[in-house]
């Protein structure tokens, strides 16, 4: 069968046929400069993740790339990264990590992208502030528990493509517009038909789960995300258009480890937004970038294992689970609240969480039933495929640390066997009010998850994944950055309901 693997047949290619995946990735210093010859590369892109959860880069050429750099690394300028170091303490290092190494298919130029861990030049050690590290020391308390020896990660992003947008904030001004072909706004829109006419085929409001084309424009588009991202070593089993109008999409990556996941996710927001790009469209996983349509998610599906049994099953158990899975849930039922501060944690984040949008707000478990938190998929039997799929997390968040956090609050769940309670196996939404306001829900704002953090933390700071400068650091950001900031400006609405008071 045909294989994707690229023609200068380098071994370090993706190879893809039906039924079968490989990618045999670099391992140390020897391996990237043998891929470097082998694929032509001329620019090396290191690679690195701010407090907040976006990519920093800079590039080196050819002759700067030896075994030093990977074990010494090279320096750079902490005090001008989102939630690093201050202007006095500003020297950092970063080290690449081989196993991540990747042709980039942004680059015009041959150019291999490694991703970096940070290292702190006085000390010689991870920075505790590097959002990687904090997902390897999570990896690493779980094998010290004894708990198990693996988690798995498989996230759901969604997120929008859109023609165009436009948006600004000033003194006396603040809007935003957004374009889209899709939009069930644009029905009386001159497209160029016959008159002057529209073409037709609008995706309408939360009925825009699997179209066909033409309603689905972005069909060729995500296929092309979809192989670009396998090209580029991450796995894809499936993608289609989302629920909402104006162009909602998913592209689901096959399971990973929690820091593999992570650079994943890194990988695939990257490679979304440049490949939009390159076809004049803007790619976003900002949550609720539309009124009155569906918001995107980032379903995380996860699950413990040693070696290779799923922890997680139990052929008596609840919908095949295991007593393990239970606590597990109920450990991310319990600091809900808190982890919300690293899942969902835009301002944005809580327009999406609200009801009737299939948003989880309601901190129950349940099997199938969507309307739940937490949730066992029910789409096989199979010991391997038993999980719990936490839907709270949205696209915003910085993977590493929303899945550290995770992990963290299943574990401190087992460590303390916390029962998630009786599950609720009905539409949470049409319970009537005496029984709904017994149901716990997520924070309704960011505020309110950060002051949760601030006062349920320990489960976080075992083994000292989570530190106190890193907890405190990202409350502090997202004060004073994000929420004080908002408050200070008035809302477009605020005008439609006060203007003539």
């Amino acid at each position: 069968m045909a294989s994707t693997q690229g023609s200068t047949g380098s071994p370090f290619a993706a190879s893809v046929e039906a039924g079968s995946y490989r990618v045999a990735r670099p391992q140390n210093a020897s391996d990237v400069i043998d891929l470097l010859q082998k694929r032509d590369i001329q620019i090396v892109d290191l690679k690195f993740t701010d407090l907040p959860g976006l990519w920093q880069h800079f590039s080196i050429t050819l002759p700067e790339v030896h075994d030093d750099l990977f074990s010494a690394g090279i320096g750079f300028d902490g005090s001008s990264i989102r939630g690093f170091q201050e202007i006095h303490e500003s020297d950092m290092l970063l080290r690449p990590d081989p196993a991540t190494a990747f042709v980039d298919p942004a680059c015009g130029t041959p150019t291999l992208s490694i991703i970096c861990d940070v290292v702190d030049p006085v000390l010689r050690q991870p920075y505790s502030r590097d959002p990687r590290y904090v997902a390897k020391k999570a990896e690493n308390y779980l094998r010290q528990t004894g708990i198990a020896t693996t988690c798995y990660f498989g996230p759901e992003l969604e997120f929008f493509i859109f023609d165009s947008i436009r948006f600004g904030q000033d003194q006396h001004c603040g809007y935003y517009y957004v374009e889209s072909a899709e939009g069930d706004w644009t029905t009386g829109r001159d497209e160029g038909a016959y008159g002057g006419g529209n073409l037709g085929y609008k995706q309408h409001y939360k009925e825009g789960y699997f179209p066909v084309p033409p309603h689905d424009t972005l069909q060729e588009l995500r296929s092309e995300i979809a192989l670009t991202l396998q090209q580029a070593g991450v796995q894809i089993e499936v993608h289609h258009h989302e629920v909402a109008t104006a162009g909602q999409n998913e592209i689901d990556m096959r399971f990973a480890t929690l820091t593999r996941m992570a650079d994943n996710v890194m990988i695939y927001k990257y490679i979304c937004k440049n490949v939009a790009r390159r076809h004049g469209k803007v790619a976003t996983f900002m949550p609720k970038p539309l009124f009155a349509d569906n918001a995107s998610g980032m379903h995380c599906h996860q699950s413990l294992w040693n070696d290779e049994q799923n922890l997680f099953y139990d052929a008596g158990g609840w919908a095949l689970t295991s007593d393990m899975c239970r606590w597990y849930i109920g450990g991310l039922l319990q600091h809900a609240p808190a982890l919300m501060a690293f899942c969902a944690p835009t301002t944005n984040s809580y327009k999406r969480l609200v009801p009737g949008y299939e948003a989880p707000v309601n901190l129950a478990m349940s099997q199938r039933n969507r309307s739940a938190a937490a949730r066992i998929p029910m789409y096989s039997d199979s010991p391997n495929a038993r999980r719990v799929e936490f839907r709270c997390p949205d696209p915003s968040a910085n993977a590493y640390l929303a899945f550290a956090a995770m992990l963290m609050a299943g574990l401190d769940g087992i460590e303390n066997k916390t029962d998630p309670g009786e599950p609720l196996d009905r539409n949470i939404y049409d319970l009537p009010p005496e029984e709904a306001r017994n149901i716990r829900q997520v924070p309704g704002s960011l505020e309110a998850a950060l002051a949760a953090l601030e006062t349920d933390n320990t489960f976080l700071r075992k083994g000292d994944v989570f530190t106190d400068d890193v907890i405190q650091t990202w409350i502090d950001y997202k004060r004073s950055r994000e929420i004080d900031t908002i408050k200070l400006r008035p809302h477009p609405w605020e005008f439609y309901l006060y203007f003539d008071i």
